[in-house]
């Protein structure tokens, strides 16, 4: 049982793991994946579940004159629900392993050497610029 929301950790192919993200598309993984595997974690990534689907309501069939005349009506084809994206649940083998204290804590270098900034994890940075912490700026 997870910590608490930011550490959850539970089992991806049978290895106890930390999860790192859910749900994220196979580009995310590919980026993960080296960002992870160059600090020398071990991954493992599993499909995710696709979400449940409800059911939708039928209507009570009444026995009246009137359903034999709907009945001889051609009933709507069901519109066919789309396919969900498939995504993927991402983990490393290091269950002490968190995203937030290795991102905050500066834990995390990407292969040019900088240091993992938030910018960079979420991917809206191509590089990531080290930067000087507000506790270290003069």
């Amino acid at each position: 049982m997870a910590i608490n929301k930011n550490h959850e950790f539970e089992e991806l192919n049978g290895v106890k793991c930390a999860i790192v993200e859910k749900n994220v598309s196979a580009e995310r993984v590919a980026f993960l994946k080296q960002l992870l595997e160059y600090n020398k974690y071990a991954v493992v990534v599993v499909a995710s579940p696709p979400p449940k689907v409800v059911a939708s309501p039928t209507k009570p069939v009444a026995t009246t004159e009137a359903t034999t005349e709907s009945e001889s009506q051609p009933q709507p084809e069901p519109i066919p629900q789309p396919q969900p994206p498939e995504t993927f649940t991402v983990g490393v083998t290091d269950v002490t392993f968190n995203p937030t204290n290795a991102i905050f804590g500066r834990l995390l270098k990407t292969p040019q050497g900088h240091v993992v900034t938030l910018s960079y994890w979420q991917q809206k940075e191509a590089e990531s610029h080290d930067e000087v912490p507000y506790y270290e700026a003069g």
